[in-house]
């Protein structure tokens, strides 16, 4: 090693110049790409300095150390950065680079000493980390020009680095020399270290959201508890769409349990009524009613299993109930309990059984919340972070503004059925939501060939009408007396479902993908119900009986908004 930094010592001017200019660009756009942005190199056996000043011009935070005391002064006087004179066996820093680049610096050490090196480069690198190293394609320790070269293959490098504590995943690949006159092939190495294991406490505030636990726990439980003291809309929004998600699964749905309460009266009607659609889904969800006592529950618990059927368990218990701000920036502190070893998750799940069958715990229905909403009265002032807040109400877009103004008209000159046409991504369904609104609409029916479709309808009706009664009519559900139905095309349009209903029930009906009516299960349902409106939706209207759809909608074209004018507006 004394004769390699002899070697360079000598030659450090000659070193410098033929580097510097060296593009590396290929192997930076694997680098940098995993550093955050202004995260901290450590550029370990700078040599000329050429990396440290490329990380440091693109806004990285640099450290640059070079073992050669001449190379490290060049690099100073060429990149203006303060590279250090320093070996690898003075690395000591733990846990402190959010990347670590040894190109083709580590090949010089003796091959007994190439092992410690990395070690100690890994122990300086943070969790969740990268670290790069280069070697020269080969199997052994050899002298060339003065210089000690320790070559490597991918066997030899496995073996350097299996055995690196938190090793999440590694990369080698194959590239030539960069230089004109060599023709040596490079072995590249890229190691990424596992992120760190998750504290057990989370604190919230900006830097530390609690939200990310839970939807990250949400996602990979089989089973779900949540019991809180109470539930505001704007925090359920932000896990809706995670608990839907575990409930539809088509391998194996998860079981999820929600216990909230009446307490204080806090929970908002809203937030009970989408609680409803979420039971609608698959969900078990229940009041606990206070009759005056406390309900300061705030725990959530997930369980699953593991390959060999070993189960897990994580539980959080702590201050934060379901409101933005408890979930997202409030200093709210949530204490983490994983099973196994701790035996305390059990303890919590066991607990959480007893209350789900508590006398005071009732299911949530909807005639339950007509009671509620009768008799509730929310405290005047905040008594706990985000028992206030409210969910903000939706207003439409300029297209839709325009479309309802259209709608407005249209009604105006004595229409009872229209044709909208918005590009996808517009807002079809939001634009009905807000018309039903406009014409105070009592009943609705909105009408879909797919699930999914009616799910996503019911969630952005409870936006736009909060205290609504929603209900489905696909499948086995046949519900009837709700404010609004979401109802699949092939079960409610059958004559025997169709028969149930007063052709007069609903004010206000809305089929969403119009371009399939000319089927004649729609024309069965179109020609049957007599509503104040009815609106037809769809975004591909050009189809060769397009003359017959609009048909359907009394020839009344009433707005369209194709996609080349979403796109220019930059709508989409």
């Amino acid at each position: 090693m004394q004769d390699t930094l002899a070697y360079y010592n000598n030659n450090a001017d000659a070193f410098v110049e033929s580097t510097f200019e060296i593009s590396m660009e290929e192997l930076y756009q694997e680098f940098l790409p995993l550093i955050p942005e202004g995260g901290y190199i450590l550029d370990a056996g700078c040599g000329s300095g050429r990396d440290a000043l490329f990380f440091d011009k693109n806004g990285y935070r640099v450290s640059a150390f070079d073992g050669s005391e001449a190379i490290a002064s060049l690099a100073r006087e060429k990149t203006g950065l303060s590279v250090q004179h320093r070996y690898f066996s003075d690395i000591h820093e733990s846990s402190t680079y959010d990347g670590i680049w040894a190109c083709a610096s580590l090949l010089h050490l003796p091959l007994v000493e190439v092992p410690d090196a990395i070690g100690r480069l890994w122990h300086a690198l943070k969790p969740d980390g990268v670290f790069y190293m280069s070697f020269k394609i080969g199997t052994g320790e050899r002298i060339h020009n003065g210089r000690h070269f320790t070559d490597a293959d991918e066997s030899i490098a496995e073996r350097w680095v299996q055995d690196l504590t938190g090793l999440e995943a590694c990369r080698m690949w194959r590239t030539d020399d960069r230089r004109p006159d060599r023709d040596d092939q490079w072995l590249n190495i890229l190691l990424n270290k596992a992120p760190a294991s998750p504290e057990k406490l989370t604190t919230g505030g900006k830097d530390h959201h609690f939200l990310p636990k839970l939807c990250q726990a949400i996602k990979a439980a089989d089973r779900i508890d949540m019991a809180v003291a109470f539930v505001k809309t704007t925090g359920l929004n932000l896990l809706f769409p995670d608990l839907v998600g575990a409930l539809q699964r088509e391998s194996d749905p998860a079981r999820i349990r929600i216990l909230t309460s009446d307490y204080l009266d806090i929970t908002d009607t809203g937030s009970l009524r989408k609680l409803v659609l979420l039971h609608d889904h698959g969900a078990q969800v229940r009041i606990y009613q206070s009759q005056g006592s406390s309900f300061h529950l705030k725990a959530y618990l997930f369980a699953g299993y593991v390959e060999n059927q070993q189960m897990w368990g994580k539980a959080f218990i702590g201050s934060s109930n379901i409101s933005r701000q408890a979930l997202q920036d409030g200093l709210e502190w949530n204490y983490q309990v994983d099973f196994p070893p701790d035996s305390g998750y059990l303890e919590a799940a066991s607990r959480f059984d007893e209350l789900f069958q508590h006398p005071n715990v009732v299911p949530l229905t909807d005639n339950w919340i007509d009671e509620y909403e009768q008799r509730r009265k929310p405290p005047e002032q905040s008594v706990e972070p985000g028992s206030d807040e409210k969910q903000e109400v939706p207003t439409p877009n300029e297209v839709q503004q325009e479309a309802l103004e259209a709608l407005d008209l249209t009604r105006l000159e004595g229409y009872r059925r229209g044709l909208v046409v918005l590009a996808t991504g517009l807002g079809k369904t939001w634009l009905s939501a807000f018309d039903a609104v406009q014409v105070g609409a009592r009943r609705i029916l909105f009408v879909a060939h797919r699930e999914e479709i009616l799910y996503q309808a019911a969630e952005t009706y409870l936006r736009i009408k909060p205290n609504s009664r929603v209900g489905f009519y696909m499948g086995k559900q046949r519900d009837r007396t709700v404010d609004i139905l979401c109802a699949s095309v092939q079960t409610l349009g059958k004559e025997t479902h169709l028969e149930r209903f007063d052709p007069r029930h609903f004010d206000y009906i809305v089929v969403d993908e119009f371009h399939h009516a000319a089927a004649p299960v729609y024309h069965r349902l179109l020609s049957y119900f007599a509503p104040q409106f009815l609106l037809g939706l769809t975004a591909t209207p050009d189809r060769t009986d397009r003359s017959d759809i609009l048909s359907l909608c009394d020839d009344n074209l009433v707005f369209e908004y194709p996609l080349f004018e979403g796109v220019k507006g930059q709508f989409l």
